[in-house]
């Protein structure tokens, strides 16, 4: 089993240019010895995008911004959702009641340092989320 050495694609047997991106293969010496190549992807649309986007600011919006942990789950759920790492599936269980708790440090925090505490706001939240990222079974 051979893959493209530009973009990681499974290659047919024999196949002298990648179907995916139209590089030319060289044959290898030992087909067999060479690491297989793992290939990380996000397969999201465009229109699921801006549908999940629309969706995630009105939430924010008919809510004054207190469904805003909820609305912040809804996007990395669907961010994540259509990524993969190697190969596997990744799956988001992070809710926005479990992110309130913390919006609401982090706002208070920033308000009374007159924002500067909002330049760890998002390393926080990345932290967070990424508690909450896992492989999907």
């Amino acid at each position: 089993m051979a893959f493209c050495k530009n973009c990681g694609q499974q290659l047919v047997d024999g196949a002298v240019f990648c179907e995916k991106c139209g590089t030319k293969q060289v044959e290898a010496a030992a087909p067999a010895a060479a690491p297989a190549v793992k290939v990380s992807d996000w397969d999201g649309g465009v229109l699921d995008t801006f549908i999940n986007l629309l969706v995630a600011s009105l939430i924010i919006s008919f809510t004054c911004g207190i469904a805003t942990p909820w609305a912040i789950c809804y996007m990395w759920k669907f961010i994540i959702s259509h990524a993969k790492v190697d190969g596997k599936r990744l799956a988001f269980d992070g809710n926005g009641a479990q992110l309130f708790g913390n919006w609401i440090k982090w706002f208070i925090l920033t308000a009374i340092t007159c924002g500067i505490y909002g330049f760890w706001v998002y390393p926080k939240l990345f932290q967070w989320v990424t508690s909450h990222t896992h492989f999907a079974e």
